[in-house]
């Protein structure tokens, strides 16, 4: 068997996030639940179905930076788009300055993404209330901003023909974007939106999200589910408040982070499972967050924990022999190292961090 060095570097890019939905990708999986400590993604799910579609959760979910959450948040999406739901997964480096985040920052770029989805999946709103707060938004950044539209620069093109034919995912990602990179406008729109925090909420629950879920309803659809990830790499700086950015934007506006009428799921800094705010949080959100841990590679007596080593050796092999099983793998070891103890060697220093 030989090894395609090119396809195989490409598998390792740790930027390269699995898609469940292509099945392609789905040859690099590994399910390390066995040797994680449980099953979390299906304890996320399980809450979803079985409360879905009649009441809306909210769940938080963490663990290192880099251990695979994103790759198990987009199996989350897969599973509970397998079961019916419309499901909008998201990386919110997309729409949010991530060193300089705020609650308003963090409900705009959720309306965004569910209004895409929803365009995309034909579903048709008439915001009008949530339009009209975004041009008086607009109004107030006043910013030349060049659009390849007829629409004009006051209205920044979010305001409705007569035919209807606009993109309001279009007009909320030309504020973003802008703000996105303009410290200085951020601040304005923050101005303009922080006094606004519940209309906004309210809008985007009364004007999109329930008459998106009654239309959804209507197809047969269970259920609508938004997973916003990265939001685990916001810095942990001090806002005007007092507080750090992670217990500010999860604790403290909890109450408007899980106000959205459907299901959510956040990915959280790791540092509030070990902060003095997480008691206040898990009863602000009424459950645990739950955590993803790393693969286990030693057993409490230091003992080497061989299943675990083994997930991981399996984790390198298949990103060189995607297509051959795994026990077949173990017999190829060396076509990618010198013998098979560096390989071994690797996954033990890894501490179980993939």
């Amino acid at each position: 068997m030989s090894l395609d060095l090119t396809r195989f570097f490409q598998a390792c890019n740790p930027k390269k996030i699995i898609s469940f939905e292509n099945a392609e990708d789905r040859l690099y999986y590994i399910d390390f639940a066995s040797v994680r400590g449980g099953t979390v993604i299906n304890e996320l799910a399980r809450t979803i179905t079985r409360l879905a579609p009649e009441e809306p959760t909210c769940q938080l979910f963490t663990g290192h930076i880099g251990c695979g959450k994103s790759t198990e948040l987009l199996r989350l999406k897969f599973e509970l788009q397998q079961q019916n739901f419309q499901v909008i997964y998201f990386d919110s480096r997309e729409d949010l300055a991530i060193a300089d985040v705020d609650v308003t920052d963090v409900l705009l770029a959720i309306a965004r993404q569910i209004t895409e989805s929803l365009e995309e999946a034909q579903v048709t709103l008439q915001p009008k209330g949530f339009q009209a707060l975004l041009q008086r938004a607009v109004r107030v950044l006043q910013t030349e901003i060049e659009l390849e539209t007829e629409a004009s620069v006051g209205d920044l093109g979010i305001a409705a023909s007569t035919e209807g034919e606009f993109s309001l995912s279009w007009g909320i990602g030309k504020i973003t974007a802008k703000t996105k990179n303009s410290p200085e406008l951020r601040s304005k729109l923050r101005q303009f939106l922080e006094p606004r925090t519940d209309t906004l909420l309210e809008q985007i629950n009364e004007e999109l999200l329930e008459p998106a879920i009654a239309q959804l309803k209507q197809r047969g659809k269970r259920g609508l589910v938004v997973i916003i990830d990265s939001l685990d790499r916001v810095d942990n700086v001090r806002k005007s408040s007092g507080s750090f950015t992670p217990e500010y934007l999860f604790v403290e506006r909890g109450e408007q982070l899980k106000g959205l009428n459907c299901h959510v799921v956040y990915s959280i800094p790791l540092i509030l499972i070990f902060s003095k705010a997480q008691a206040r949080m898990s009863s602000r959100y009424g459950t645990d967050p739950k955590l993803l841990p790393m693969v286990r590679v030693r057993s409490r007596d230091s003992s080497q924990c061989e299943e675990g080593m083994e997930y991981l050796r399996q984790m390198v092999l298949a990103r060189a022999f995607p297509d051959i099983k795994p026990q077949q793998r173990l017999s190829l070891v060396t076509e990618l190292f010198d013998v098979p103890e560096t390989l071994d060697r690797l996954c033990w220093i890894s501490g179980g961090h993939v």
